[in-house]
């Protein structure tokens, strides 16, 4: 079992500590992956936080890619040395969601804390998001990972591996926009960012971006969006409406803030969807007058993980990005070693990271 550097938490909302900890074998139907980048997405610093609980220690991260370094007995259809993407989407392919095509939401009860990692001592430690990718190596499953061709950078493309996947998703595959319809995406992030990207693929006729950050505004104008509104302002869903003409066919929010929630339907035209996506501590809640949201025909979706296949949906976009019709280069904001995680963490935090990504 090999040991290996990693980024740990062991106290919520409290900095990570640089540990050297013990990695697995690859057991079977299991394969190694020596990673080459990590992103960081702000559902690891959540947790970190202690935003939605866990077991302590944890290794968090989960948007990374690298190269197969070992196989499991039984793995087939990888070697070493492949580059592979690797996502915390195990799919077990049995459970009612994933045979009606909602791998993301995989129903197969999984004990995190009996996964490959231990602490130097041997004490259990907790694979967060079951993949525990702050660190040198993973253990994952091959439905975890998808194969990534020699021409993208494996930075760049470890941001395929949750924020581009979850605001493209939340459009095409969640919300099913159509050539012509309009949208609100609220949250110019790593996420939102995407979503801005999906709805311009899609043939979006108009894409309002609204955030509190005029520069992020900017940046989401960069990605496709036709205009932007400052949350900050009075009633901004007047604007919004005033730029599209009437409500949104489909309003995304991408932050898990709860004063985004509590105005998202106002942007919406009657008949249209409201797609969460982000995701707010455990225990926080939104309130709706649900009388207008039936009265009106409006719908409201949940999205995780922008319900991606990744055999179906990381092929795709990858084409695209080889096309020059991704941007995936222009996410990342940052380049970090492991041992500047914390202050990766911090600037991330600031609002005015794109991706910021550590690279081993």
């Amino acid at each position: 079992m090999p040991t290996i550097r990693a980024a740990v938490c062991r106290e919520f909302g409290q900095p990570l500590s640089i540990e050297d900890v013990t990695l697995a074998d690859p057991g079977p139907g299991e394969l190694e992956v020596t990673l080459a980048a990590c992103a960081i997405c702000h559902s690891d610093i959540s947790y970190a936080d202690g935003a939605w609980g866990g077991f302590l220690p944890a290794v968090y991260g989960h948007e990374a890619a690298g190269h197969v370094s070992r196989l499991g007995e039984g793995v087939t259809g990888y070697a070493v040395g492949d580059r592979v993407l690797v996502t915390f989407m195990r799919a077990c392919g049995a459970c009612p969601s994933c045979v009606t095509g909602h791998p993301s939401t995989c129903e197969l009860p999984r004990d995190r804390t009996a996964g490959p990692l231990s602490a130097a001592d041997g004490s259990p430690m907790e694979q967060g998001l079951g993949s525990g990718a702050f660190a040198e190596k993973v253990v994952v499953e091959p439905s975890q990972i998808a194969r990534l061709p020699d021409d993208i950078a494996l930075d760049v493309a470890s941001t395929l591996a949750c924020g581009v996947v979850t605001g493209i998703g939340a459009v095409v595959n969640t919300a099913g926009l159509r050539p012509g319809q309009s949208c609100v995406v609220i949250g110019a992030g790593g996420v939102g960012l995407n979503a801005i990207q999906g709805a311009r693929l899609a043939g979006a006729r108009r894409i309002v971006a609204v955030d509190m950050s005029e520069a992020k505004l900017e940046i989401a104008r960069e990605f496709g969006a036709t205009d932007g509104v400052l949350a900050s302002d009075d009633k901004p869903w007047r604007a919004a409406k005033a730029i599209i003409g009437g409500g949104a066919d489909a309003v995304f929010v991408t932050v898990g803030a709860i004063p985004a929630y509590d105005t998202a339907m106002r942007y919406l035209a009657p008949h249209g969807k409201l797609v969460m996506v982000g995701m707010p501590a455990t225990g926080a809640l939104s309130s709706y007058e649900p009388g207008i949201v039936s009265a009106i025909g409006q719908q409201m979706l949940g999205s995780k993980m922008g319900d991606v296949v990744i055999q179906r949906d990381i092929p795709w976009l990858v084409d695209l990005y080889r096309q020059g019709r991704l941007k995936l280069d222009e996410l990342v904001s940052g380049r970090w070693t492991l041992d500047q995680i914390n202050e990766a963490i911090a600037d991330t935090k600031t609002g005015g990271a794109r991706r910021n990504v550590i690279v081993f």
